[in-house]
């Protein structure tokens, strides 16, 4: 790969401080990276208690880029997300007040629990990296990365994001709860002292910056898909659109978040080539939240999850 910087030794670094703070939180991190090193975003879902707002603070304190938090509450408005403009009278003149959003790393928690407006004010930040308050284009700083933390739908007070919000994110991670070994790991970590609160007093040093990440970036879209790769992943998302058991297939554009997260794998593991089986690896996370579970095969029990591995089963793999 033509870059300065190792990808394979930069996501090593990551995911070492992360287990640090995170027991069983490979799955999670891996993700991340793949959001992060392909300028997309992250969606956690799982019920509360399970450590998604603790993995996001302790990824952005080892990336050691500006964070900000934001709760989704019920009547949380655009402006308190994205910024406003405020009256100064001694100069009688208005000027913009920057919200949350305008950070490296925004962290927005519990993002289901606030309606569909507000929800939509992050739209523009997550597609083209900028917000816009009452007319003017503020252009927000890079690398850029949200992640949206939310609880299963079926949750009192909860609402569904729309489907064009839910494209915007490149990766879906369900934290479910954890092994017996791994719960009995974190037990015995606080048992020994640890605190997850001590994060936000610089427990966890930062391992990179933003001209390194900004490399590795530029490392991952150097990494080659063979034709036999593409057409492999036009496969799966046309599979996806015939499914007797979906509604609505994956976009083109889904297909195009598949070959870049596959990409962003390749790169992780330290090639500078892209194989079937980095498809398949972040297939169930890119897929899954981008395609919809027909009615009656969901009160089946289906699930996008279920129904994406089974299409992964059936699609030939192309030999290398």
């Amino acid at each position: 790969m033509n870059t300065s910087v190792n990808v394979q030794d930069f996501a090593e670094r990551i995911r070492r401080g992360f287990a640090s703070a995170v027991v069983g939180g490979d799955r999670t991190v891996f993700a991340l990276l793949v959001a992060l090193l392909t300028r997309g975003h992250a969606l956690l879902e799982g019920v509360p208690g399970t450590g998604k707002t603790l993995a996001v603070r302790a990824f952005a304190a080892l990336l050691g880029l500006d964070f900000r938090r934001i709760q989704f509450t019920p009547d949380l408005m655009p402006s308190d997300v994205v910024g406003t403009t405020v009256f100064n009278p001694q100069t009688a003149t208005f000027s913009v007040r920057p919200g949350p959003v305008n950070a490296n790393v925004v962290l927005a928690d519990e993002i289901n629990r606030t309606p569909p407006k507000t929800q939509a004010a992050l739209l523009e930040a997550m597609e083209e990296g900028r917000a816009t308050i009452d007319g003017a284009p503020i252009e927000l700083p890079s690398p850029f990365i949200v992640c949206a933390t939310q609880n299963p739908i079926e949750y009192e007070g909860t609402y569904p994001l729309p489907e064009a919000q839910l494209d915007r994110f490149m990766v879906k991670i369900e934290t479910g709860y954890p092994a017996k070994q791994e719960e009995l790991d974190l037990l015995a970590r606080v048992a020994g002292g640890f605190d997850a609160r001590a994060l936000q007093s610089g427990s966890l040093q930062a391992v990179t910056d933003a001209a390194e990440i900004v490399d590795a970036i530029r490392g991952v879209r150097a990494v080659h898909a063979a034709d036999e790769v593409r057409e492999y992943i036009y496969s799966v998302a046309v599979a996806t659109r015939s499914h007797p058991r979906l509604a609505l297939g994956a976009s083109p554009r889904a297909g195009v978040a598949l070959l870049l997260a596959a990409e962003a794998a390749a790169a992780i593991d330290g090639r500078a080539f892209v194989t079937p089986d980095d498809v398949k690896d972040v297939a169930p996370l890119v897929l899954p939240h981008r395609v919809i579970v027909a009615p009656e095969a969901e009160i089946e029990g289906a699930s996008g999850t279920a129904v994406i591995a089974e299409i992964l089963n059936s699609v030939p793999v192309p030999r290398a």
